[in-house]
């Protein structure tokens, strides 16, 4: 008996077909999903096929049928790559700690992340990463095991999801600096007593791993030069004055150096002057006594 109708069903969707008078074959041009199948049993899609005759006879077969079942099942990839970030330290830092913990995730909202494929370089050397699962993919970290040196370090991260799209490798780069700038006061000197209401401080800094290095005296910045040359103007009050000049890199790290200045502008005062004797004879001593306060 003549067929009548043909029909796929797929993906909740059923598609009338056409019969191909060159191919002799029932034929539909169908889109796939626009998610992957790597979910689903056997990471694929199955689907229906039910033909009637013009008697009404209808013949199903679907994909459990013991001969026709495996031709009904499709698998559907996506083309979207998994998506890297690395969360610690991030690019561009500088940080104190010679052995950070390194973190970053990986994550693909379709077919999912194929922790297999996970793989970290640091410094170019492959390293092994732990991996804990998370919404959407993994969260991973690394703690060297020896501290790094000082200076410039890279991350490089890659990874692929379940469909075999790669991510693009992801890198970072950071700074370890575990050692404080260097900081010389030419001026003014320890314990220096002046009349001048303004001193200005001079000195010198710098730091092998993280320039520029930043300059404070008593909390206001000064303007470091190229070679690490600077000074500040400092105003003086009567008496004690201590003055507190601090360098810092870009990690963070700081050295300190205090000068204590006294400022004495009060001359001194002569109360009284005693010549003794007086009168003297010729040719005699006598003694000149002052009695001065300040």
């Amino acid at each position: 008996m003549a067929v009548k109708t043909a029909q796929y069903i797929f993906n909740g969707q059923t598609i009338n077909l056409t019969y191909n008078s060159t191919s002799g074959k029932w034929e539909a041009t169908v889109t796939a999903p626009s998610k992957s199948s790597y979910s689903q049993t056997d990471h694929v899609l199955g689907g229906t096929v039910k033909a009637t005759d013009v008697a009404g006879n209808t013949t199903t077969v679907d994909q459990s049928h013991a001969t026709l079942g495996s031709s009904l099942k499709i698998r559907v990839k996506e083309k979207v790559a998994p998506v890297i970030s690395i969360t610690a330290p991030t690019a561009d830092s500088y940080i104190t700690n010679a052995t950070p913990t390194i973190k970053f995730t990986v994550t693909d909202a379709d077919s999912g992340v194929n922790s297999g494929t996970i793989a970290m370089k640091l410094d170019g050397t492959a390293v092994t990463v732990t991996k804990t699962a998370i919404t959407g993919g993994y969260e991973c970290s690394y703690k060297p095991t020896t501290a790094l040196k000082d200076g410039s370090h890279t991350i490089s991260v890659t990874a692929s999801d379940n469909d075999g799209n790669a991510a693009s490798a992801k890198t970072a780069t950071f700074t370890v600096d575990t050692v404080p700038p260097t900081l010389t006061i030419t001026a003014p000197e320890e314990g220096l007593v002046t009349n001048k209401t303004t001193i200005t401080v001079t000195g010198k800094t710098d730091d092998a791993t993280s320039k520029p290095v930043t300059v404070t005296v008593n909390g206001a910045a000064a303007t470091v030069g190229t070679d690490g040359s600077f000074s500040k103007d400092v105003t003086l009050t009567n008496g004690a004055n201590k003055i507190t000049i601090i360098a810092k890199d870009k990690a963070g790290k700081t050295t300190t150096i205090t000068r204590n200045v006294t400022l004495d502008t009060a001359a001194p005062v002569i109360k009284s002057i005693t010549l003794t004797p007086n009168p003297v004879d010729c040719g005699k001593t006598f003694v000149i006594a002052v009695e001065i306060t300040g």
